[in-house]
């Protein structure tokens, strides 16, 4: 399971670079254009999107790498079984939550998919839906590893005594 998170990871991160990195050339050449009194549509739109698949597939990278958002006074001050329960119960939750982001997204997909850019009408919104469930999807693969690896330690600490 390691292999798998660990190369999902690199895929996840790169494309998240790739897309942020397209994000950054697409102001780039919006500012550009701007300046010289040309107008290119198009930019905005594709700077807008890459942004949002950059920040999702970020979001979840984070969540596998457990450094998203969290209040942590009260894992710190546990130890044991009742830090490996915490983990364990946060854990879920997320899982939760990154089922219904799934479940969601896959409906918002579906939904969009049909509809097209403006500036470029031979997009789909889809694609730019699909970065929801990708996220969903992904965090529940790390959320399940982490609580995997979490339970494997509990039951080292039941064996130990």
């Amino acid at each position: 399971m390691k292999k798998i998170v660990k190369l999902l990871e690199k895929v996840q991160l790169s494309i998240g670079v790739i897309m942020l990195s397209i994000f950054f050339l697409a102001v780039i050449i919006q500012v550009a254009t701007r300046y010289l009194g040309v107008s290119v549509i198009w930019t905005g739109e594709v700077a807008n999107y890459s942004f949002i698949w950059s920040i999702f597939m970020g979001t979840a990278v984070m969540i596998n790498r457990k450094e998203h958002f969290k209040f942590d006074l009260l894992y710190k001050k546990l130890t044991g079984k009742m830090r490996s329960s915490l983990s364990i119960f946060n854990d879920s939750i997320l899982f939760l939550f990154s089922l219904a982001i799934l479940f969601y997204g896959v409906a918002a997909t579906d939904n969009f998919w049909n509809y097209n850019w403006v500036s470029l009408p031979f997009m789909k919104m889809g694609y730019v839906w699909l970065s929801v469930p990708v996220m969903g999807l992904t965090m529940m693969i790390y959320l399940a590893s982490h609580i995997i690896y979490d339970m494997k330690g509990f039951n080292r600490e039941e064996a130990n005594k």
